[in-house]
């Protein structure tokens, strides 16, 4: 779980795309308020295709098409880059989980 207006970074590279202020901490989902960059536009109809894809229950093109966004997108916590998320835009909402990193033994 993450604190409450925690503020966490979508990130192409080293630019930011926008900013994502945990506003519902739980568990496994995260919920804030996400303030886009200008930079958001190019990636922003993959979000909305996945979103349309969850709706319409077509979960294996939702993986081809989540596959963009995990490739072109970093995840950033407070204390820095996750090792793998999944993450949901839908205008100024944003709602995601997210995995640290390989478990250790």
């Amino acid at each position: 779980m993450t604190d409450l207006h925690a503020e966490w970074r979508l990130l192409s590279g080293s630019t930011l795309i926008g900013t994502i202020t945990v506003d519902e901490p739980g568990m496994p989902w995260q919920h804030g308020r996400f303030f886009p960059e200008p930079a958001f536009s190019q990636f922003k109809p993959w979000f909305d295709e996945t979103n349309a894809l969850v709706e319409a229950e077509d979960f294996e093109r939702f993986d081809a098409v989540y596959d963009l966004i995990e490739e072109a997108l970093t995840l950033e916590s407070p204390s820095g880059p996750v090792a793998a998320f999944l993450l949901h835009i839908d205008r100024e909402r944003a709602w995601f989980r997210w995995d640290e990193g390989p478990a250790t033994s």
